[in-house]
């Protein structure tokens, strides 16, 4: 079966294969891309979709020496394949094991960190530009979906490279368009003849010949390149990119290997920047996946021969269900609800939406920035739209949140998705800064619902404030507690979810129910201890808060699935601080100064001590009890 795969130890091992080796090769992948990836979960349909691309790119180029820079990289299982990783794919995506994106310290061959988009063309014009700088010699590609190109980012990139004119090579993967024979053939023929470099010494030719015409050689030249301009818009796709300054190839088809191996050597022999447009399809080679990209796109363990089904029955709502139930029930009692959504309307819910109010639903492509400052254009035009994007991905867009939003007091709802730890996505998706970054913006609010009913009444809140809310809730199914009628919640008030004398752990969103699991635990040993739901970590319950630090004879523990600095437990102490509440012991528990690689949650928090048993432990310590004294406290987890 992989008669060439078990070859493969490293990119130079491609150079001995011939282009009929390499089309079994690219067979092979798919094959094996297919075994592990149902095995383990992750991005099936943009990694089938890239396997003739990598596999050709990795011919032509030496890499490490060349810097290939995969644009997220959720499209680098390839290209990890082909760099001699193929033996470590049973761990993909596991504690410990291969990453799902490209990871310096995994390997040589991944040059440059990604997890988010339209970060490849600035970052390989860096490394082109210091290339330069040190006097080296290599090339420079970026390897960028069209998803990722409508990022704005990728665009100031590609004005800037044209302006530098450095020799760098941007590959569109465009997974989206049709591949046309006529069109395909006519720019293949055109790559050719201007990728050859007879055409470059025949232009040359000709341009010296008639600047020596006297007296009228400058018009004729003029007109030459008018002309030579107008039948290249005519003719040739990728003018936008030319204007811009690059070369442009294609477009070529991506599923050949023969006809990428040519471009690919011939945007070699150009000098500055060029742009090959490689047309693919995603999920290449399995039909389920062909048909299904977007379930396809990044999924868990399945069953090849029996495609995922969701079964409705019984089944527990994830949070973005709610969101996604609750935003369309809101949009049908008020008109003046819109949703926004930066290029994920399924994964965070709003595709529902958008089947019910197509009108009111706006998908700006994968550019967070302009998602917030169009949100803000409209909330000061009377709307009151909800801008659902992940927590990771809110990061790229800081900036419009506080100047576009919190100083002017729009009311904007911020949905944030996949909160805390996401797991086997790793530490660019994990959303553990978000209190940190926009609880110290003016005018901003967050709450942190604590269950999938709590979370259609924090909505609910959202949408009546006249001023921007966040709304931070994690990725997955809820607690399964009963669904009550939303209802907006009283502004900045908790609650206390269970009484106690000796501590009190001040939990926020589900971490709630991992705080009464310790309570629990604790109560068998005498301790009493208080569990506190804040609901808003801005503005904060003082009265509650300060109850609580009045009243616990050992102390509070604070307690939040997000970084310790600048957080939850953060706001508590600067508080208690403000109100002159000094004779009180606060121990935070969260996450340390780190970032949280991937691996499955329940593993993780394990590792960071954020499990009831771990929790529980803290609490005796606080009481003064030591392990020596108190042989129970190793039976704690019992």
């Amino acid at each position: 079966m992989d008669k060439y795969l078990k070859k493969i130890s490293g990119p130079e091992d491609l150079r001995k294969l011939s282009t009929k080796d390499l089309k079994e090769l690219a067979c092979e992948i798919r094959s094996f891309l297919l075994e592990k990836v149902s095995q383990t979960g992750g991005h099936l349909a943009p990694n089938l979709g890239v396997v003739e691309l990598s596999i050709a790119l990795h011919t032509i180029y030496d890499s490490p020496r060349d810097k290939i820079i995969w644009d997220v990289g959720h499209q680098s299982y390839v290209h990890k394949i082909l760099t001699g990783r193929h033996d470590r794919f049973d761990s993909l995506r596991q504690h410990g094991g291969l990453s799902g994106f490209p990871k310096t310290s995994e390997s040589e061959h991944d040059v440059f960190q990604t997890g988010h988009s339209s970060t490849s063309i600035s970052a390989a014009l860096g490394m082109a530009q210091a290339r330069d700088l040190l006097g080296e010699k290599h090339h420079v590609i970026a390897v960028i979906g069209d998803g990722s190109m409508t990022g704005g980012m990728a665009f100031e990139a590609l004005n800037h490279a044209g302006d530098t004119g450095t020799d760098l090579t941007v590959i569109l993967n465009d997974n989206e368009m049709s591949i046309s024979q006529n069109v395909g053939g006519l720019a293949a023929y055109l790559g050719r003849l201007r990728t050859d470099p007879k055409y470059f010494r025949l232009k040359e030719d000709v341009e010296l010949i008639v600047k020596r015409i006297p007296h009228i050689g400058g018009k004729v030249l003029s007109s030459v390149d008018r002309v030579k301009d107008a039948v290249k818009s005519l003719i040739v796709p990728g003018m936008l990119f030319e204007e811009l300054g690059f070369t442009y190839l294609g477009p070529v088809n991506g599923h050949q290997v023969e006809p990428l191996l040519g471009v690919l050597r011939g945007a070699k022999k150009i000098k500055g920047p060029v742009l090959i447009h490689v047309l693919t399809k995603k999920g290449k080679g399995f039909e389920e996946a062909e048909c299904k990209p977007d379930v396809y796109h990044g999924i868990g363990p399945f069953n090849p021969e029996c495609p995922p089904v969701v079964s409705k029955q019984n089944k527990v709502p994830t949070y973005t269900e709610i969101v996604s139930k609750t935003l369309v029930n809101a949009a049908k009692k008020n008109d003046k609800v819109v949703a926004i959504t930066a290029a994920m309307a399924s994964g965070t819910g709003l595709d529902c939406f958008e089947k019910e109010f197509p009108s009111r639903f706006f998908d700006v492509g994968i550019a967070e920035q302009h998602a917030v400052t169009f949100a803000a254009g409209l909330a000061k035009r009377g709307f009151h739209p909800v801008a659902a994007i992940y927590s990771t991905f809110l990061q790229r867009a800081y900036d419009q949140v506080l100047h576009d939003v919190c100083i002017q007091n729009l009311p904007v709802l911020f949905a944030l998705d996949r909160a805390g730890i996401v797991g086997e996505d790793g530490e660019t998706h994990n959303g553990l800064f978000d209190l940190s970054y926009l609880r110290h913006m003016p005018n901003m609010a967050v709450i942190v619902p604590r269950d999938e009913d709590m979370l259609q009444h924090a909505l609910t809140t959202g949408l009546k404030h006249q001023g921007p809310v966040a709304v931070r809730y994690p990725r997955g199914k809820g607690e399964g507690v009963k669904l009550k009628k939303p209802k907006a919640l009283s502004w900045g008030r908790g609650e206390e979810i269970r009484q106690g004398r000796d501590l009190q752990i001040l939990a926020v969103g589900p971490f709630v129910y991992t705080a009464l699991a310790a309570a629990e635990k604790l109560e068998k040993r005498g301790l009493s201890v208080g569990v506190i739901d804040p609901v808003f970590v801005k503005p904060l319950d003082a009265e509650l808060i300060t109850r609580a630090a009045m009243s616990a004879r050992y102390g509070l523990v604070t307690l939040e699935e997000h970084v310790l600095a600048g957080g939850f437990g953060s706001a508590v102490l600067e508080f208690l601080e403000a109100n002159g509440i000094s004779d009180v012991t606060v121990k935070r528990l969260g996450i340390p100064d780190r970032f949280v690689e991937q691996g499955k949650r329940d593993t993780l928090l394990e590792e960071l001590r954020l499990t009831p048993e771990h929790i529980a432990a803290v609490c005796l310590e606080m009481t003064g009890a030591r392990e020596q004294e108190m042989p129970w406290v190793q039976s704690v987890s019992e």
